[in-house]
């Protein structure tokens, strides 16, 4: 999800995962500061989806990203309704 197109979720494969979080505070004790981590990622969008949607996206654009690490996983319902195809 775009910073600039909030409203839409577009597909993406990650490419690139920091090893170490950003925005981390000096000493993570909890889970629920745990969940604060940010990673900064790289996440490429397919060539022919990219082409339909050149003039939205540009690269650097800061966003937010979902990562699916179990393929059987579900999305989310809130992110389905807004899927760019």
């Amino acid at each position: 999800m775009l910073d600039a197109i909030p409203q839409y979720v577009i597909p993406a494969k990650a490419t690139f995962v920091a090893d170490v979080a950003q925005f981390t505070p000096k000493t993570v004790e909890t889970e629920e500061e745990r969940q604060k981590l940010m990673f900064r990622i790289k996440a490429h969008i397919s060539p022919e989806l990219l082409r339909k949607y050149i003039k939205q996206v540009k690269t650097g654009l800061p966003g937010m990203a979902y990562v699916q690490l179990d393929p059987k996983a579900k999305w989310p319902a809130s992110l389905k309704g807004m899927l760019v195809q």
